[in-house]
Order: C-alpha cells, then structure tokens, then sequence
C-alpha cells in the first residue's frame, strides 16, 4: 500500500510543469554562473588577487574546475532552495487548493501512510535535483575549465591540492544536500500547517532569509546547536584544517532537527480533519 501511494506521489510530481521549471531553472543558474566565469572569470579574479600578489605568489592557472565547483556551492544556495521548497511545498498545497486530499480520505486511504509518502517523495526530488546539479557541474567545470589547486578564503586564505579539493568538493556537495533536505521538509510542514500555496511560499521564502541572516549572528554556545548554523556545515570542508567529528556531529544534528520537524508535519495532519478544509 505504501509503495503504491508513493509511485501515484512521484508520478503526480514529475507530471506538474512547475517541477520541470524548477529543473530548468537550476540548470540556468549553473549555465549562466558558467558561461560568467568563462568571459569574466580571469578579469574578476585578476582584480581580487591584485592586492595578495604582494605576499603571495600565485602559479599555474587558479580559475579551474575545482574553483567553479566551489563557486556552484556558494551561489545556489539560497537559489536552489527556495526553488525546491517551493515544488515540495506544492505537494501538499496544491491538494488543498484542488480539494484532492477529500478524494482521497473517500478511498481509505491512510493519512499517515499519505502525508508520509508526500515526505519522501519530497526527500527524493531534493536528492535527484542535488544528483543532477553535481554531476553537471563537474563535467562543465573540468571539461571546460580543467583541473587545479583550489584557493578559498574563509577567514583566511587557504590552498588546496587539485586532488584534496577534488575529495573536499564531493563531500561539500554531499553536506549541502542533507542542508536541502531540511530545508524542503520544512516547507512541507509550513505546507501543511498554512494549507495555501501562497502563504507557504511566502513563509518558506521568509524562513530561508531569516535562516541565512542568522548564520552570522551570534548567540553564543547555543548557536552551535541551531539549525541556521548547521545548514551552513558544509563550509567547514573547506577550512584548512578539517575537524571530521564537529562536521559529523552537526550534520546528524541537522538530521535530528529534519526528522523532528517532519513529526511535527505529520502529526498535524493527522490531527487534521480534512473534510472541513
């Protein structure tokens, strides 16, 4: 019965046009961050190394495969969110809208086995999208651009053999996607919870500028447990040196704070009547 009830979710997924623009959408955004770096991409980094080239020298060629894949990592991520929670969201706005959750309550269906379905359902969208954007994006960036060592500043500035950063990058990708998955749960629960499409956009888009402002605030020892800090993890790949047991930690954090918000979906649905809706 599950497995039925997540094969007619998937289907009612990828038959919506706008989870296709959503798709189109993201691959824009790479093509155009792509085709950016490959007119500008040396004027640009010319002008930012002028001022370290008096302490640094700088050999072989910096604007690399590796050096676009970590400017993919940088500039999507609050693009491609808000882009995915807006298609997951829809899972469940939308049969409000149409009044598709009365049809299906009349075939017995479980609500929890439904609401659970539209989760991973949501869960799988959000891994293919993420799967489809690393392997374009590695085959751009090195077909196009080749490979190299990889120069980051984070606070400080840090180099990377082409091998390490090429180790760094996948792991940074694989972070970033348990960061989406978060935050796609989350608009699914604000779909649940506010019913209408145009609320929960609104609501979701609030949520990921507040998530995003809040990176940077300070609130002590308990920012390190905080969700907004966590989503931003994958960073950390990136520091000089790696602290595997930190990033762990935060990440199965982030899980814990994505399974709890998704109890929280679940259960008000379940407390739903939804023929009142």
């Amino acid at each position: 019965m599950m497995y039925r009830i997540l094969k007619v979710e998937l289907f009612k997924l990828f038959r919506e046009a706008k989870t296709w623009y959503a798709i189109v959408a993201v691959l824009i955004i790479e093509f155009i961050i792509f085709f950016a770096a490959y007119y500008q991409g040396k004027t640009i980094l010319e002008l930012l190394l002028d001022n370290l080239r008096q302490s640094f020298y700088f050999e072989g060629n910096l604007l690399n495969g590796n050096l676009l894949l970590y400017i993919v990592l940088n500039s999507l991520w609050f693009n491609l969110p808000l882009i995915l929670m807006i298609v997951s969201s829809a899972l469940i706005t939308e049969e409000y809208k149409t009044g598709t959750l009365k049809t299906l309550m009349l075939q017995a269906v479980s609500k929890k086995k439904l609401i659970l379905a539209k989760y991973i359902t949501s869960l799988i969208f959000t891994i293919s999208i993420l799967a489809l954007l690393m392997l374009s994006s590695f085959v751009l960036a090195y077909s196009i651009f080749g490979d190299g060592d990889l120069v980051v500043y984070l606070g400080t500035l840090n180099f990377f053999p082409a091998e390490e950063a090429f180790s760094r990058i996948l792991w940074a990708f694989a972070s970033g996607t348990l960061s989406m998955i978060f935050f796609t749960t989350v608009s699914v629960t604000l779909g649940i919870i506010l019913k209408e499409p145009t609320k929960t956009w609104i609501a979701s888009a609030l949520f990921l500028i507040l998530s995003s402002l809040f990176i940077k605030a300070d609130f002590g020892r308990f920012g390190d447990y905080f969700f907004p800090k966590l989503t931003n993890s994958w960073q950390c790949f990136f520091a000089y040196d790696l602290d595997i047991l930190s990033i762990l930690q935060e990440n199965i954090l982030l899980l814990a704070y994505t399974i709890l918000f998704a109890v929280v979906g679940i259960y008000k649905f379940n407390k739903t009547n939804i023929g009142w809706i």
